[in-house]
């Protein structure tokens, strides 16, 4: 019983007494006060009503302002009475403030500081992909880039991969890219860390930079180009045999003036497929054994690349890079059959502390607008099994490729066509045993975005030689061709 009189009571009061300043307080305040009383049940409907009422009687017969006889009253202060004309204002009575001074609006909270995971952005994309091969001449057609091309398998998610990345700090950058469905040699589908890494800047305009963790090794233009970005299905083994996977653990330091920072982010964000910020200048040193592979010598590669985005007088772009490597590497061995003895096995021997790996590769890059073309080639040695299958030592390498392709955006889309041949002789060190391997192929290509977020693709392939490098004798199948099918959406 008490509780419900005693904020009657209140109510009553509050009527009573700022009845005088409610012309001077906000009638919504008033009126959402005087519902919530109601609405809790410390006042009836016909109280909240009756006072509804006698509030608005009040408003009526306010106290006049300046304008409507009150000259003395331009200085008046809001919760006061009124004096006499000309008079001085007159306080309040104890107990009655006015309604501005008890209904006081909420202050604003003060924005929250940014947290370091309010930078993070996240994108991803995924290639969805179906390969036939029309002919098979000799030996089973082995691609080491893509297992979807084989006679038994039909479509595939060639990738899926997720990003995260930002700068959570003025001078720290981080970014993970896991791959949902890497292919490892077994045919099964696994989770698979592609990158991990944190950019250290030096400098404001973060020119200056520390690359760690695992990342991709600054070797070649093919190399660095997104498989988002780039037109083929895959990249030409000649440049791509140097680190399979394109990644490995290490340090690495790049350098690049603001301009052309924004320069190579311009190359890739205005679809002239870019490889990406990789710095004008690019030194490292890595494992050297390639993608989630961990050392097996204790001895690290040593990279270095220079790459420089000239801009011309009509707006084209090209772009010039040299880049080289030198290290050790350990080559996986096994028991083969024996050329000169078929119903023997022989092991190759190979040195325990790694075989001679160096190269160094020239690029040349005429974005396409519309025209453009790519050019790369390198050369070098690297671990070679032997003809008699005996032993791997360091052989001589050679190869790359060459691409002529046309942009053309219209009403239907982006359309971009290409051709590229590529030519590659030498060890493949990165299967086992390295056997000597010799790529020669034509593709002919067409990739339509009929929107930002869906690129869809065409390329038929002719194989001229390539070497079978999973399964010995390490034959050649010559003379194949295949067609592919490719669906990417970015998001």
């Amino acid at each position: 019983m008490h509780s419900r009189i005693v904020p009657r009571l209140v109510a009553a009061l509050m009527v009573a007494g700022v009845s005088t300043s409610f012309l001077h307080a906000s009638d919504a305040a008033m009126l959402r006060l005087l519902r919530i009383l109601r609405d809790r049940g410390s006042i009836t409907a016909q109280e909240y009503d009756e006072l509804k009422v006698a509030a608005d009687e009040d408003s009526k017969s306010a106290v006049p302002t300046a304008s409507s006889g009150n000259p003395g009253g331009a200085g008046v202060v809001e919760g006061s009475k009124p004096a006499a004309s000309g008079g001085a204002p007159v306080a309040a009575p104890a107990g009655h403030a006015s309604l501005s001074q008890e209904v006081k609006a909420p202050e604003k909270a003060a924005p929250r500081a940014p947290k370091w995971y309010d930078k993070i952005s996240f994108r991803s994309y995924t290639q969805f992909r179906y390969n036939a091969v029309l002919d098979d001449a000799g030996p089973g057609l082995n691609v080491p880039n893509d297992r979807s091309v084989s006679p038994s398998e039909s479509f595939m998610i060639r990738r899926a991969r997720l990003i995260l990345s930002g700068d959570v700090t003025d001078h720290l950058y981080v970014y993970l890219q896991p791959d949902f469905n890497a292919s490892p040699s077994d045919g099964q589908y696994s989770v698979q860390l592609r990158d991990v890494y944190a950019d250290v800047s030096f400098d404001p305009d973060k020119e200056y930079r520390v690359r760690l963790g695992q990342s991709k090794v600054p070797y070649g233009f093919v190399n660095m180009q997104s498989s988002q970005n780039r037109a083929p299905m895959e990249r030409a083994d000649a440049i791509n045999s140097a680190v399979e996977g394109e990644r490995d653990i290490g340090a690495f330091f790049y350098w690049a003036p603001e301009e052309v920072r924004e320069r190579f982010k311009h190359l890739v964000a205005s679809g002239l497929k870019g490889s990406g910020d990789y710095g004008v200048a690019g030194l490292g040193v890595y494992s050297g054994q390639g993608l989630n592979r961990s050392d097996r010598n204790g001895e690290l590669h040593a990279v270095g690349r220079l790459s420089y985005p000239f801009q011309l007088p009509d707006k084209q772009i090209l772009e010039l890079g040299v880049q080289a490597y030198t290290g050790r590497f350990v080559v996986g061995t096994d028991s083969i059959a024996d050329p000169a003895n078929p119903a023997a096995s022989v092991k190759p021997s190979a040195r325990a502390d790694g075989i001679a790996d160096e190269r160094i590769g020239v690029s040349a890059i005429w974005y396409p607008q519309p025209f453009g073309f790519e050019a790369e080639w390198n050369v070098g040695r690297g671990p070679q099994l032997s003809s008699d299958f005996r032993r791997i030592e360091s052989e001589s390498l050679q190869g790359g490729y060459l691409q002529l392709n046309y942009r053309q955006e219209s009403s239907l889309g982006t359309w971009f066509p290409f051709v590229r041949y590529q030519r590659y002789d030498g060890g493949r060190k990165f299967a086992t045993n390295a056997p000597d391997s010799t790529v020669e192929e034509l593709d002919f290509g067409i990739e339509w975005s009929p929107w930002k977020e869906v690129e869809i693709s065409i390329a038929y392939t002719h194989t001229f030689h390539r070497t079978n490098t999973r399964t010995a004798p390490y034959a050649d199948a010559s003379g194949s061709d295949r067609i592919g099918f490719q669906v990417q959406w970015n998001y």
